[in-house]
């Protein structure tokens, strides 16, 4: 398919402007005619296989560790927060487009709508939206009592008043307080506060957002980061960064031809969170937390999330020393007999890596090169919560081409659904992924590695979107906590579903874990 496509003069300047080349899209176009690659799952990771499960002497220890841990260490806290919160309102422009004021609640397309319009006084938003239609002269009640629900949606959702449909989920409000609304943005910075403070009161937060945004976040940090750091006796260091255009890529129509706009230009669209991979790789840090910008909670549940935090600290920062001590002892030469087989235990036992049959087999020094590449790899530990009725990934056995078992976090869109032995893994699966992750990105010597070596290119996912109403297909890289980090040492842990409290709808905002 690649072969016979044939850019005109404007395609390539378009793509050179965007810093890829005509090949780089070529190849894209080729991957997504191919379609998708299925990961091969063997079996979910369980607690009895593959998920460490802590006890309470087990959790105190590593509580009262962390503080002697993080001494020497930098630690930071990465929040992927790209793109509008035009998802979390898809059924609210449903309701907006097709209720009436004869509309019965039961109409199933217009529930979500009844319940955010019936409790609507409970969310954090509240008073803003009502002050936003005050000073156009309406009175909110009144519509409410009427039935008249159409201003109020338009009014959450549009830019004549609060325009919640296109601004960025972190500068939402989220939760109401006694004396204060919080964004998802300021409660990161109290979660910062509480388990990512360096040992000089820094607290380092890193957020990715889109170009258009900047301003925003920025408007909104300067107006809030004192207030936080007097409260929390702290000083933010908050960065941003932007998705790399080059990680765009190109969008073809359902019959694999070029999708084109309006105007004749290409369709290149954002590559998926896989594309952090390269804001990740930029930061310089010990120890980087990763959490989603819509998982956040009260204050008076935020005991599990800062607890577990910190035992998925020290828990990495042991694994690691462990991973250092035996690569030093490979590579100064001084390694005996004793410790290559505790390396072998400890890979085995503590980091759950599988032996190839044939490892017990060779002579010292083909042991040794083979652990030293096993240990010399960027390493995470990884929050699990028992499985609900989330969508999204888990945590799997999962064997390669090459016959390589290991341990992944494997979207539901990466196994083949209609292979039954596939599925019912799948059906038989304990636990899920709610993006919950530590990570060390420094070798033994305290460099930092080039984590591009460590991604599995051929999980990609190809997406099917639309615009302007006509469907398109279009490729996002592998994921950055699936295929981008396929390489790196993983530990699984099980963490409680109190430390996942996600918002994908408005409506999510109405559960327990949001409401103070």
């Amino acid at each position: 398919m690649s072969n016979a496509i044939n850019f005109t003069a404007k395609d390539i300047q378009q793509i050179e402007q965007l810093g890829l080349s005509v090949d780089e899209v070529k190849n894209q176009i080729s991957i997504i005619t191919k379609g998708n690659c299925f990961v091969h799952v063997t079996a979910p990771a369980t607690s009895s296989k593959g998920i460490k499960v802590l006890t309470k002497e087990e959790l105190n220890q590593y509580i009262v560790a962390f503080d002697k841990e993080i001494t020497d260490k930098k630690l930071l806290k990465f929040v992927p927060a790209s793109g509008a919160a035009t998802r979390m309102f898809k059924d609210i422009f449903n309701f907006y487009e097709k209720h009436t004021p004869q509309s019965n609640e039961t109409v199933s397309f217009l529930k979500q709508g009844f319940l955010l319009i019936k409790n609507l006084d409970k969310f954090a938003f509240y008073q803003p939206l009502k002050q936003s239609l005050a000073e156009k002269n309406i009175n909110i009640e009144k519509l409410l009592n009427e039935r008249d629900y159409k201003p109020i949606v338009q009014d959450l959702l549009f830019k004549e008043g609060l325009n919640y449909a296109s601004l960025p989920k972190g500068v939402l409000i989220f939760h109401q307080y006694a004396q204060e609304l919080r964004t998802a943005f300021e409660e990161h910075l109290v979660e910062g506060s509480l388990y990512a403070k360096n040992t000089d009161n820094k607290v380092y937060l890193h957020f990715t957002i889109s170009p258009e945004h900047t301003d925003l976040f920025n408007r909104l940090s300067s107006r809030v980061v004192e207030t936080y750091e007097k409260r929390f006796k702290v000083n933010y260091s908050i960065d941003f960064s932007y998705q790399s255009l080059r990680s765009n890529t190109i969008a073809l129509t359902e019959d694999n031809q070029l999708f084109r706009n309006e105007d004749g230009s290409l369709e290149f669209r954002p590559g998926g969170h896989g594309s952090l991979l390269e804001n990740l790789s930029s930061l310089e840090a010990d120890v980087i937390f990763i959490k989603n910008i819509d998982n956040v909670t009260t204050d008076e549940r935020k005991d599990d999330t800062i607890v577990y935090k910190k035992v998925l600290t020290v828990l990495l920062l042991q694994l690691q020393r462990q991973c250092f001590k035996y690569l030093q002892a490979i590579e100064n030469k001084t390694m005996t007999t004793e410790e290559l087989l505790d390396a072998d235990a400890f890979i085995q036992k503590d980091l759950q890596i599988l032996l190839s049959e044939n490892y017990h087999n060779l002579n010292k020094d083909s042991k040794q090169n083979i652990l030293f590449d096993m240990l010399n790899r960027p390493i995470r530990v990884c929050g699990m919560v028992k499985r609900e009725d989330e969508p999204g990934g888990g945590p799997f056995w999962t064997q390669d081409t090459n016959g390589k078992t290991s341990l992944q976090i494997v979207e539901t869109s990466e196994i083949n659904l209609n292979d039954s032995s596939q599925l019912q893994i799948l059906e038989n699966s304990e636990y899920f992924n709610p993006v919950d992750l530590v990570c060390g990105i420094k070798n033994y010597k305290g460099e930092k590695f080039n984590l591009l070596k460590y991604t599995d290119k051929s999980r990609y996912f190809i997406s099917l979107k639309s615009k302007n109403g006509k469907n398109l297909k279009s490729l996002e890289h592998p994921g950055l906590w699936n295929g981008a980090m396929s390489d790196w040492i993983t530990l699984f842990v099980a963490v409680p579903l109190s430390t996942f409290t996600p918002v994908k709808t408005v409506n999510d905002l109405l559960r327990k874990e949001h409401l103070v």
